[in-house]
């Protein structure tokens, strides 16, 4: 048995800026490790599914959050259960804001999160929008598109996923931080799609779901020839959109 199920958090009303892109990588780099993803797409009011490996959500526009946010306090403990064990997460924009302890918007209308990464948002008129090189300890150089008007603040101790240069905005435009990491879980504001162009990231979403369903990742069980290729390419195609994304002005 090599299935890994995945789940796409709300893609009806969080998934703009291409932020599905997401789970079309991680699903063909499944694939081609040899690997069976099996999506299953939650949106308001679906059952749960019996099993989940990894999950991916996706940013959405301030109506998006509120669509959801009933729905997502429903499944907020465990949701909180699921991260807390380990199981790997990627959260893009809006949901990153939600899987926080709180996002103010700019009306000043106050959405409380699930308090899954200890950081909070306060929504302000300017947009904080462009192509982003951010450097990480464990990812290297991450590449994306910030796309966003919330600022958010970690809290003591939350490791972000990285720091952005002078000319980036990331969290909030004024610390140099971009995204956090708390367990498994990895939030952000790069949208792009994030994945297709950061496959150390995508690597390290799968790694960690296989191994812990599985207790080892092993692609040179299961890979074929042609699949080893089919990523070798894949990868090249990266390596060529991270130099292009890389030399555009914000």
């Amino acid at each position: 048995m090599t299935t890994i199920d995945i789940m796409s958090l709300y893609p009806k009303d969080m998934n703009i800026y291409g932020d599905s892109g997401n789970v079309l990588t991680v699903t063909r780099r499944l694939a081609l490790y040899g690997y069976e993803p099996c999506v299953t797409a939650y949106n308001q009011g679906d059952d749960w599914p019996d099993h989940v490996d990894m999950i991916l959500g996706g940013g959405g526009q301030d109506t998006g959050q509120k669509k959801i946010i009933d729905d997502f306090f429903r499944r907020a403990d465990l949701l909180r259960t699921l991260a807390a064990d380990g199981t790997p997460m990627l959260m893009i924009c809006g949901l990153y804001q939600l899987f926080g302890e709180y996002f103010e918007t700019v009306d000043g209308t106050r959405l409380d999160g699930i308090g899954v990464i200890g950081a909070y948002t306060v929504g302000q008129d300017v947009r904080m929008i462009g192509n982003l090189v951010e450097h990480s300890d464990d990812f290297g150089d991450v590449i994306g598109y910030e796309n966003h008007s919330g600022q958010t603040f970690l809290r003591d101790g939350v490791r972000p996923l990285g720091r952005v240069d002078a000319e980036g905005r990331g969290n909030n435009g004024e610390d140099h931080t971009e995204g956090a990491r708390v367990h498994n879980v990895i939030g952000t504001y790069m949208h792009g799609s994030l994945l297709p162009k950061n496959p150390k990231i995508a690597d390290f979403l799968i790694r960690t779901a296989v191994e812990r369903r599985y207790g080892a990742f092993e692609p040179e069980r299961y890979q074929t020839d042609d699949q080893r290729t089919a990523l070798a390419a894949l990868d090249r195609a990266a390596d060529q959109a991270r130099r292009v994304a890389a030399s555009r002005p914000r």
